[in-house]
């Protein structure tokens, strides 16, 4: 297993193990690939109402339009926050784990309109908090 040295504030060095850094990498890149799949998703809502199944008396009924400017906004938000994961920066390690578990809730909001895609994108964005949660994945 490898390891790379990182400073701390302190001027102490630390090993950092390769699977962390791995999963730092694997976030990112997940991160990137959600972000992806919610634009076009948001995207597809906005441009076209009817592609997405509507269903009756949901409880939380928004228009498809509604959806797909929050799946948009979302997924640029994931997008940069995955690209700026490559950096391995603080910031954008706490962002992932919030902007991800709302992203998840999201799409759990959106089941009825589009589940397998829904339920997908909840298991990534799972697999993505679970990636940054690691033992020194995270500069702290």
């Amino acid at each position: 297993m490898s390891t790379t040295q990182e400073r701390d504030p302190g001027g102490a060095e630390r090993d950092v193990s390769g699977w962390a850094v791995g999963g730092i990498a694997f976030a990112g890149t997940v991160m990137v690939m959600i972000g992806a799949f919610q634009i076009m998703e948001g995207i597809v809502a906005i441009a076209n109402d009817s592609f997405y199944l509507v269903t009756r008396n949901y409880t939380f009924d928004l228009d498809v339009t509604a959806w797909g400017w929050i799946h948009l906004i979302i997924g640029i938000v994931v997008l940069a926050t995955g690209f700026s994961l490559f950096a391995r920066s603080t910031w954008a390690g706490v962002t992932g784990i919030m902007i991800c578990a709302l992203s998840a809730i999201s799409n759990f909001f959106f089941i009825p309109y589009y589940p397998i895609w829904a339920l997908l994108l909840i298991g990534l964005n799972i697999w993505v908090i679970w990636a940054l949660t690691r033992p020194g994945a995270i500069k702290t």
